[in-house]
């Protein structure tokens, strides 16, 4: 029997979604045309005034927003209620200094975990569960979200964030973890170290909420083979509000969008048309009721399909399938949007020409991430000591910046390959 969080919601009839989602936006509007001049701005721009819209079908009147807007407008982009009203922020990671920061009041964090919960009880969880968090916390929105999730739906939760390996699974022993949540490297990382541990018979799991970076389906089910587990996909970005965005049933052929919080739309990344449902185009995303962070037809860059097929699982939530592309140059590596601009700034502030390449790949079920950089005639070293000293400042640089670890080579002046088109900056090895 298939298990919801808030039934009223997830199996409303289309009809009900349809006017829910329509008095919502309408509402919506009103608070972003008197209470957000970032949004009123772009508004009066484009030649739309809040009279202009009459109706959700008049969204395709509105300006698009991208990630470059809220960049440029840090850190109080979109912000629309008094700081005085928001309890916290999440944030993404920054490109070139400036990150995304989102807000939310205690009502935004209701509704954030509310989707969570939702995603749980999907995945087959109940208040009698231990729901072991390994998103990493703090500004990264997978561990708060599924935290305060895990804490809706009554479980007992874990909250471990992500690393220390043996902590992870003492902790998943000794109190019979049953669901798990991380990103799905990590969840192949603790599967190969449970079978070499010798301790599978111990793992009480029987259900993963996965995401925050690609994963295929071999992959899906290599994890649900090791861990003895259902694994489920779950999607969400910091913009929109984190992790709940969508989730998988046990029908698992897509994830069923929250649309009674999330208005969704397939445009052709070229032109902005609205595309009709089951086309492939970027997907772009209206918070219908956020207060502090109401983002207006946000680009996500993922390019996906939307289909309403009926569910076998009763909901009625339209699905996305899982994203089949981006249409920038952004990387997931472990969990970490990584942009090359970001590695790029930080090669020419520390002395380097913009003449590199990145090679991404996964190893043993785990991302990796290299970068080889030329020298620069000036700094060309072959002092073998030198140059280890150089990739050893190289790599601190890039950590601070990026957040995670990255190897770096440095090579000869000229070494990399030129191309007469556009540089070939990123090999991606992974299998995905």
């Amino acid at each position: 029997m298939e298990n919801y969080f808030q039934p009223e919601f997830e199996t409303m009839p289309l009809e009900k979604i349809k006017e829910l989602q329509n008095e919502k936006f309408m509402k919506q509007m009103q608070h972003v045309w008197n209470d957000c001049p970032d949004y009123r701005r772009k508004m009066e721009q484009s030649g739309v005034s809040i009279d202009d819209i009459k109706s959700i079908d008049d969204i395709s009147k509105l300006p698009f927003l991208s990630k470059d807007d809220l960049r440029e407008g840090y850190p109080y982009a979109m912000l629309a209620k008094p700081l005085s009203e928001c309890v916290r922020i999440q944030s993404t990671s920054g490109t070139t200094g400036k990150r995304v920061i989102a807000y939310y009041t205690m009502h935004d964090i209701d509704l954030w975990e509310e989707c969570c919960a939702r995603a749980l009880a999907a995945a087959g969880a109940t208040n009698e569960d231990v729901v072991h968090v390994s998103y990493g916390y703090g500004l990264f929105t997978g561990g708060p979200g599924l935290n305060g999730g895990s804490h809706k739906l009554g479980s007992l939760t874990l909250p471990m964030s992500s690393g220390n390996t043996d902590r992870q699974l003492q902790f998943m022993t000794d109190l019979g973890s049953t669901v798990l949540c991380c990103t799905p490297s990590y969840a192949a990382y603790l599967g190969e170290t449970i079978a070499e541990k010798g301790i599978k018979d111990q793992i009480k799991l029987k259900a993963g909420l996965f995401g925050a970076e690609a994963w295929s389906e071999e992959m899906r089910r290599d994890i649900e083979k090791a861990l003895g587990i259902k694994a489920y996909d779950i999607y969400g970005l910091t913009e929109i509000s984190g992790p709940g965005v969508s989730f998988e049933c046990s029908e698992q052929t897509g994830m069923h969008i929250n649309e009674d919080h999330f208005y969704a739309e397939i445009i052709d990344p070229d032109t902005g048309e609205v595309l009709p449902e089951g086309e492939q185009g970027e997907l772009v995303f209206t918070c219908l009721d956020k207060e502090a962070f109401p983002v207006i037809r946000y680009r996500t860059k993922d390019i996906c399909v939307l289909t309403r097929k009926q569910c076998s699982c009763g909901r009625t939530f339209i699905k996305m399938v899982k994203p089949r592309g981006r249409s920038d140059d952004m990387l997931i590596i472990k969990g970490v949007n990584v942009f090359p601009s970001q590695i790029e700034a930080v090669l020419l502030e520390q002395g380097y020409q913009a003449n590199y390449q990145i090679i991404v790949d996964r190893v043993n079920n785990s991302d990796t991430l290299e970068v080889q950089v030329e020298m620069t005639n000036e700094n060309f070293s072959d002092d073998l000591g030198k140059v280890n000293e150089m990739e050893k400042e190289l790599v601190a640089a890039l950590k601070s910046m990026l957040g995670i670890y990255a190897k770096v080579r440095l090579v000869a002046p000229k070494s990399i390959t030129r191309s007469e088109g556009k540089a070939v900056r990123v090999i991606d090895n992974r299998k995905i």
